[in-house]
């Protein structure tokens, strides 16, 4: 084979990764996480987004997708400032949690996203707002016992250790919520 054939084969292969998934176990607990975040909307709370690296980015693209194309208030953490300031003043591993006290509220929706399910600040902010009334959606991946699997009301879990294919997962089911509460997968932003 040719290098074209092998970057095309390769490409055939990599795709083929998604479709390996039985999408249809996580059916119900999309609709869920959908009536949640609009229960919570009728209620004036908010969804916060939390996440690390390129969950972070998807925590801020889902954030504001939600806001202005579904008319729910959410929010997330990815000010450099507040990031560094309560890393600085709390320690990494809770900074999530320490802003969660500042910025949180009863009966708000906390969505926390880590891809190997084993980022102790997102941990930490689990185990906060299981303690403070904050319903908690998790999003993880990797080994079907990472800890942030089990902590959270609503739990979603991606069965493999490829980063790009367990947050491109996670992202693909986040603005498919977003899409399903605005009631179409075309529209003009």
């Amino acid at each position: 084979m040719n290098n074209k054939q092998n970057s095309r084969q390769w490409l055939i292969d990599y795709f083929n990764l998604y479709r390996k998934f039985d999408y249809n176990d996580q059916l119900d607990k999309l609709v869920e996480l959908k009536e949640l975040w609009v229960k919570t909307n009728s209620i004036n709370k908010k969804i916060i987004f939390c996440g690390n690296g390129g969950s972070a980015a998807m925590a801020s693209h889902c954030a504001v997708d939600l806001t202005k194309n579904a008319g729910i208030r959410a929010i997330n953490f990815n000010e450099a400032d507040l990031i560094t300031c309560f890393a600085n003043d709390f320690g990494y591993e809770n900074w999530i949690s320490s802003a969660l006290k500042f910025y949180a509220e009863k009966n708000d929706v906390v969505v926390l996203i880590s891809s190997s399910g084993r980022s102790q600040n997102i941990i930490n902010a689990a185990e906060y707002a299981k303690n403070n009334d904050i319903n908690i959606v998790t999003f993880s991946g990797f080994d079907d016992d990472n800890p942030l699997k089990t902590l959270g009301d609503i739990n979603f879990w991606v069965d493999s250790h490829a980063y790009n294919i367990v947050e491109m997962t996670h992202h693909i089911w986040l603005l498919a919520i977003v899409d399903m509460i605005i009631g179409n997968s075309e529209y003009s932003a």
